[in-house]
């Protein structure tokens, strides 16, 4: 994996700002980079697989905790919440992945193409060493960077390719069941949808149900199975990862922050942003700032 992570150092070094992520032109992939180890970040993951080239991450999910390194692979299959950490990093080498979207429907015309049998599987974050058949077709694909006028030819059939060989390795089980046309993923899914555009305004039970064509009960019960979150509890993340983006990122005050995500008590606010992050949101965003300070 030399060639990529050559070709993703150089990448990353022109054009990630900062310590942070590249995006790339190629939808659905982009580069992460991180010049030393980093505090916890919260986030809902959507279904993604991340080739991990240098340095260490850690993940964790409920229970679960995944320690990964370079040569990795961190798969996650569902919207779920997770707590990540990158452990080992440095300027001199920075922790470096690069992180595929996975598609549903790339999925399904492979898994159907494939005659793959279904498995049913309530894991959704898994981490196994990276395929060589992954890392090249990641290889070729990252290598249309610099071949700007062969990257809008080229690039669908080498995603698909990726996800193929990610199909018919180590993940191939795990990944399947996202391509179930009409599967309890795909329909979660379509209420996830409808939570993540919405979130800031109250979204019934019912609507979501509806979205996901199950009855209120059974959607319920299926989507805390894959998300391990209540409807609820989902939109309640979700606004509070956005309220804690926009005071850090935006410095929007407190109170801004929480009417902007559609909290109607900023002391209801403050209690769950606190259980969630371990600090209120004032010392919360003074603490962040103090680090972007040092590390400056």
């Amino acid at each position: 994996m030399t060639a990529l992570l050559d070709i993703i150092s150089r990448y990353a070094r022109s054009h990630a700002v900062s310590d942070g992520p590249a995006l790339t032109p190629i939808a659905g992939v982009a580069i992460a980079r991180a010049n030393a180890p980093s505090g916890l970040t919260h986030t809902i993951s959507q279904p993604l697989v991340c080739l991990v080239l240098q340095g260490s991450k850690q993940v964790v999910t409920g229970t679960q905790v995944f320690d990964f390194t370079a040569g990795d692979s961190l798969l996650i299959t569902a919207d779920v919440p997770i707590v990540s950490q990158i452990t080992k990093a440095s300027v001199a080498t920075p922790y470096l992945s690069l992180v595929l979207e996975l598609q549903a429907g790339v999925i399904a015309e492979l898994t159907a193409e494939m005659n793959a049998p279904h498995v049913w599987d309530l894991t959704p974050v898994r981490v196994h060493p990276t395929d060589a058949e992954v890392a090249d077709a990641a290889l070729r694909l990252m290598r249309l960077l610099d071949r700007p006028a062969a990257l809008p030819v080229l690039q669908a059939s080498l995603i698909r390719e990726m996800h193929y060989w990610l199909l018919a390795g180590h993940h191939g089980a795990d990944i399947r069941r996202l391509g179930w046309p009409d599967g309890h993923a795909q329909r979660v899914g379509r209420a996830v949808t409808l939570l993540r555009t919405e979130f800031a305004r109250p979204v019934p039970i019912e609507r979501l149900a509806a979205a996901a064509g199950m009855s209120p009960s059974s959607f319920h019960q299926h989507f805390r199975l894959i998300t391990s979150l209540s409807p609820l509890q989902f939109q309640k993340q979700l606004r509070l990862i956005e309220a804690r983006r926009l005071m850090q990122a935006e410095g929007m005050s407190a109170s801004s922050a929480a009417f902007a995500v559609g909290y109607e008590s900023v002391p209801q606010f403050t209690r769950e942003y606190g259980r969630l992050f371990g600090r209120p949101p004032v010392r919360d965003t003074k603490a962040a700032r103090g680090k972007a300070r040092t590390a400056a």
